[in-house]
């Protein structure tokens, strides 16, 4: 896991373009997360503004496809990763929020709250919800009104009312609320930040009805204790061990009533055994029985050390300091200090120390980018990044030594076609590239149905339309042009020109359940949503055999408890993952004949000629369709015939004057 001070990849490497010029202005960028077409893309936006420029084709490796996975981008394709942080693992979380766990760290708590309103109270508390737990959804059934309090770790009391519906971030949690005319619905994925306390505020005489369904941490565990103390110091005796309730968030002893409280804890039973069996010496005649005290803790001197100074430098190396003093701990934990030599049996805790001796960041340039023309002069980037001593993508470099990214570059292969003579950088053939990936369909020489892309949601809330442009094309060989044809010449099924959309819920829409999940939500035995989801599995077959193809991520409805395959109505549409591509095939296509149109015949009766163009050709790239004419004898198959005989009958009788 990346640390807090860590800093976001992706912003990392929109701001390494600060310093280069955008159609001759400066900008500031900031990262464009989650884009559903490309998400290995860079895409970032001029602050400020509502420039959208895609930076560089791809982003560096391990930079995340989306904010809310662990999937990351490799060669500028999305791979899955697990919770086990393993590339192409499907381990994912339990209901525990436990990488591959088996749920036993948590409890799922599920009941029922009934309002019982009186003249003395106007509010009531439905159900305390504690640190830590996960998968939250309380549904409320009537007139009144659902309310939040929270209390931090360190004591910090808040109070939420929700009046509107919608998103809320409180203490570092999400918490989704929906209103509607009879019903009220809160959820909370967690984990939890605080403690929360979801309370019900009266607005009628009219009862409401509250179901929660909520999976709670175990945070207090019974732990068995060392033994005491032998009970005798000579001739034999006995000592014991015992059972303490142990709190895991704060490391502390606490009372045994909150292990009590889960039933899953069992309690070890004490152990007894004999000790201290040497006889005892003649010179003492009898054997000292231990007091009763020593079976608890008894007070106790120890070091104490007040927090380190800050560190004299950032890096390089510098000095903090810290107090130690003496302190002594009663029973009741009370702790006060005492004089030094009470300590002189435990060594005292060190006053200095140095700090920071770690190197001071440094600028770390990425490899170049592909050259942006394919033939004759272009321009190469690159990324530089501030590294720290761990690797972490830092500030604190010195501006004045950063490296260049920006530089130019030749590529040694003659232009067939007119170039400008200076490169522009608006004009990169990655968006050309970028939108044949999305739609996975290439014009080729034989007739192809071409989609073009989607048009935008035709609402933006609720569901709507989206429509596109479906051409048959053909690839005119020779003259290097494409040409479209009827939809007749085209194989196959024609692809969609019109699909639905979903643009998320509008301002008070109820939301529609299927009969499943809806009794889930009022009481059912299955959450639902929870039980099927979707996953990818495998990809497609390349869509080409040589020169470059893509591959699209097969996506599934899952049955996540018996992981069998269902029907995709079963799965949440608004939930589908986003459709992924990767490049395969390569490999460059081998030297093939060009083969022209047959000329006009040269006779119109009597036997005559026609000839037709053909060259031994090499596609240069599939995304300009660029080509090189190479020599005949690099074409392995036989040559196609260039010459043939036609109109071969009879001319008609004529006419010949004298």
């Amino acid at each position: 896991d990346c640390p807090p001070e860590a800093g976001d990849f992706r912003a990392q490497q929109c701001s390494a373009h600060n310093d280069v010029k955008h159609q001759g202005q400066l900008y500031e960028w900031l990262p464009v997360y989650n884009d559903p077409d490309n998400p290995c893309s860079l895409k970032c936006q001029a602050k400020g503004t509502s420039l959208v420029v895609e930076l560089a084709p791809k982003v560096l490796d391990g930079t995340r496809c989306y904010t809310e996975s662990l999937d990351m981008c490799i060669s500028g394709a999305c791979q899955i990763v697990g919770c086990d942080h393993q590339l192409g693992s499907t381990t994912k979380d339990d209901n525990c929020g436990v990488c591959n766990g088996d749920g036993s760290t948590c409890r799922l708590v599920r009941g029922q709250y009934k309002s019982q309103l009186s003249s003395n109270k106007l509010d009531d508390t439905v159900i305390a919800i504690p640190y830590g737990s996960r998968h939250i959804r309380l549904v409320l059934k009537g007139p009144d009104h659902l309310y939040l309090e929270t209390k931090t770790l360190q004591g910090l009391k808040g109070e939420n009312s929700l009046s509107t519906p919608g998103s809320f971030h409180i203490e570092n949690t999400t918490v989704d609320f929906q209103k509607f005319q009879d019903k009220e619905i809160l959820r909370m994925s967690g984990p939890l930040g605080a403690d929360f306390t979801v309370k019900i505020r009266y607005t009628s005489a009219v009862d409401s009805v509250v179901q929660f369904i909520f999976y709670q941490p175990i945070i207090h565990r019974w732990r068995e204790t060392d033994f005491f103390p032998c009970s005798a110091s000579c001739g034999g005796g006995y000592q014991l061990t015992s059972a303490e309730c142990y709190d895991l968030r704060s490391g502390r002893v606490v009372a045994d009533q909150y292990c009590h409280y889960y039933p899953e804890n069992i309690k070890p039973k004490p152990k007894l055994q004999e000790c201290n069996m040497d006889p005892c010496p003649a010179s003492d005649g009898y054997k000292q029985i231990m007091p009763y005290d020593l079976y608890h803790p008894l007070p106790r001197a120890r070091w104490e050390s007040a927090p380190w100074t800050s560190c004299s430098t950032s890096c390089g190396g510098g000095i903090q300091s810290r107090i130690v003093t003496c302190v002594e701990e009663d029973i009741q934990g009370n702790m006060s200090p005492v004089e030094e030599w009470k300590c002189m049996y435990t060594p005292r805790k060190s006053v200095i120390q140095p700090c920071n001796i770690f190197d001071c960041p440094k600028w770390l340039a990425q490899e170049w980018s592909p050259c942006t023309v394919t033939c004759g002069q272009g321009l190469r980037y690159r990324v530089v990044l501030c590294i720290d001593h761990r690797g972490l993508h830092a500030g604190g470099c010195n501006p004045k030594t950063k490296p260049h990214i920006k530089e130019e570059c030749i590529v040694h292969i003659p232009c067939y076609k007119p170039k400008e003579k200076l490169p522009v950088e608006a004009k990169l053939p990655w968006y050309k590239q970028a939108q044949e990936l999305e739609e996975g369909a290439v014009v080729s020489e034989e007739p192809t149905f071409i989609p073009e892309p989607w048009s935008v949601c035709s609402t933006t809330c609720g569901a709507g339309v989206q429509r596109r442009k479906v051409k048959c094309q053909v690839l005119l060989s020779f003259s290097q042009t494409v040409a479209d044809l009827p939809d007749d010449e085209c194989e196959g099924p024609k692809p969609l020109i019109q699909r639905s959309c979903y643009s998320g819920p509008c301002s008070g829409e109820a939301v529609e359940y299927s009969s499943k999940e809806a009794d889930m939500l009022y009481g059912g035995l299955q959450d639902f949503d929870e039980l099927y989801d979707w996953e990818y599995e495998g990809f497609t077959e390349c869509s080409e055999s040589c020169g470059g193809g893509v591959q699209e991520a097969v996506v599934i409805c899952l049955n996540k408890q018996t992981r069998e395959i269902v029907d995709e109505n079963l799965c949440v549409s608004s939930r589908r993952p986003p459709q992924l591509l990767k490049s395969c095939s390569w490999d460059p296509c081998p030297p093939r004949w060009q083969i022209g149109k047959w000329s006009s015949c040269s006779a119109t009766c009597g036997v005559g000629l026609q000839t037709r163009d053909v060259f031994c050709s090499h596609l240069l790239s599939r995304e300009s369709n660029e080509t090189a004419i190479l020599g005949d004898e690099r074409c392995r198959r036989p040559k196609p015939i260039v010459v043939q005989a036609c109109n071969r009958f009879d001319c008609p009788p004529a006419w010949y004057p004298g």
